[in-house]
């Protein structure tokens, strides 16, 4: 694949991260409150396990592909904006690690509103992160096709 090509790959996942970390903020997040604590750990548990079959692939190509880009650089990118590109999802990938995840660990075993409000907060990092990501690929995109 050339850079241009691994470039759309990038940009695909990043694009599809950030539509996905959107509807999480306002709309999943937000109906964790509704749950009930009863029923709660059960649908905190089965909420992980799907979801990480929706997110890891396209995470793991987004993060592939930006190491990648730094050695197959497509022309008119400029190798500062793919290293601050990278930068920014390592940022993404703390925020999920070190801040949501450990929340998802507390919520598994019931409803818990200081993890839930954590979980929300938290959460605002990756989708400004990601945001800022799609403004990214989309010049890095128009750019290697000048």
């Amino acid at each position: 694949m050339n850079g241009f090509g691994l470039l759309l790959l990038h940009a695909a996942s990043t694009l599809f991260m950030t539509g996905l970390i959107w509807f999480v903020q306002i709309v999943h997040y937000p109906l964790f409150a509704g749950v009930g604590a009863g029923a709660f750990a059960a649908y905190a548990n089965e909420h992980a396990r799907l979801t990480t079959w929706l997110v890891a692939p396209p995470m793991l190509v987004e993060m592939a592909t930006a190491a990648l880009l730094l050695w197959r650089r497509p022309a008119g990118v400029s190798g500062a904006s793919l290293t601050w590109g990278l930068g920014a999802l390592l940022l993404v990938w703390a925020s999920t690690w070190l801040l949501q995840v450990p929340q998802h660990q507390i919520l598994s075993l019931g409803f818990d509103l200081e993890a839930y409000d954590m979980l929300v907060a938290g959460n605002w990092v990756r989708t400004a992160v990601w945001s800022l990501r799609s403004l990214l690929v989309l010049v890095l995109v128009a750019r290697a096709q000048r």
